[in-house]
């Protein structure tokens, strides 16, 4: 019997081979990783310092453990180089594995950040846990940190690093943080509650070179403006890894394409979690994953179970301001309906009948967040 096999060991890999050992203990599932294969929750990554939690601290079950306790195959440091969709069978740099059915579950990567100069190699991303483990290491000592990007990542770096008494310059394109999820009162009231604490914004800037100077480094705006930092952190996005799946054949557009059954283009090969493009939707959150996981593990063992995803808020971890936001899906006519209360902001995302579609509350107003839901799956 060839066995499942999963490629990456994320939240999302090591997610499914548990879903699937609560329903099958013996169909043989082999997970293969790149890296040390320790499980660990990456959005802790964003909000640790604060906490005083080393890498090491973050990290959970070591993959010996990890392959014990769920009754599978875990290789490490084996990094898959081509899919053979044809004879079923993966490529790793330490020889060919066949598999009955193959999972994705890849991530994404850091958008690159296109900055010139000669500090661009000190940039960091934390997008893993070894990241994590070079940033803490950079601010050992340190006082400044720029953060380049003011989305949902950025945003909660910056109120960690802050707490952590640290400087922050946070350089955003858009013209408020969370502009794609927020409408501009709620994202101008986390703006103002990130500067109350100590967050200085440049809005409408992208960074355009850094170059090292007096120990540190100098990073130039698009407008000419320089900020000094000791550290510099990119956090303008992540990219669905996809070339894997693009140079075996099967389907991408932003992600790895799947339908409900997160089956790809490709006979039983399946993509879940960053990675995945689930009928046009890319959905990097961890909810979603969760949903997905259980999903596919019903498929994989024999009961094909589409996803179907119920209403999920997006928590924003952002202490000096709190956001929790579930956007209105893509397309829907409507629009904003803003109220402004001194201590939080209630926006709900209404059609032309006055029926809820999506909600961003801020501040005190997130405690309305479960009614809400309810609202919208009713």
């Amino acid at each position: 019997m060839h066995p499942i096999v999963i490629v990456g060991s994320g939240l999302a890999g090591y997610t499914l081979l548990k879903e699937i050992r609560k329903r099958d203990t013996s169909t043989p599932v082999t997970l293969v990783t790149a890296d040390d294969g320790v499980f660990y929750s990456k959005p802790n990554l964003s909000n640790a310092l604060a906490a005083g939690r080393s890498a090491t601290a973050l990290a959970g079950a070591s993959a010996q453990k990890m392959a014990a306790d769920q009754q599978a195959t875990v290789l490490t440091h084996t990094r898959v180089t081509a899919i053979d969709t044809q004879n079923q069978r993966v490529q790793t740099g330490s020889g060919a594995l066949d598999y009955g059915k193959l999972v994705l579950a890849l991530g994404a990567d850091p958008i690159p950040h296109g900055l010139s100069g000669n500090g661009t190699a000190a940039v960091l991303a934390v997008n893993d846990l070894a990241d994590y483990a070079v940033f803490r290491d950079a601010l050992d000592g340190k006082k400044r940190v720029t953060v380049l990007g003011g989305g949902l990542i950025g945003c909660e770096f910056a109120n960690d690093l802050v707490h952590a008494g640290f400087t922050v310059d946070v350089v955003h394109l858009g013209a408020w943080p969370l502009e794609r999820l927020l409408p501009v009162e709620a994202g101008r009231r986390l703006a103002d509650g990130l500067a109350a604490l100590g967050v200085t914004w440049h809005f409408g800037r992208t960074g355009r070179s850094v170059e090292s100077a007096d120990a540190g480094y100098r990073v130039t705006l698009d407008n000419g403006d320089m900020l000094a930092a000791d550290v510099v952190l990119s956090a303008i996005g992540l990219r669905p890894r996809t070339q894997l799946a693009q140079a075996a054949g099967i389907p991408v557009g932003r992600g790895i394409q799947t339908g409900r059954l997160l089956e790809t283009g490709a006979p039983n090969v399946y993509a879940l979690g960053d990675c995945a493009e689930v009928e046009g939707q890319n959905l990097p959150y961890v909810q979603p994953l969760m949903v997905q996981a259980r999903a596919l593990a019903a498929t994989l063992t024999g009961t094909p179970t589409p996803v179907v995803y119920p209403a999920m808020p997006v928590m924003v971890k952002t202490p000096a301001h709190p956001v929790a936001v579930l956007p209105p899906r893509l397309g829907a006519s409507g629009g904003w309906k803003v109220e402004c209360g001194d201590t939080g902001i209630c926006a709900l995302h209404v059609d032309d009948n006055g029926r809820l579609q999506g909600f961003a509350l801020t501040g005190s107003e997130t405690g309305r967040r479960n009614t809400l839901v309810k609202e919208l799956a009713a």
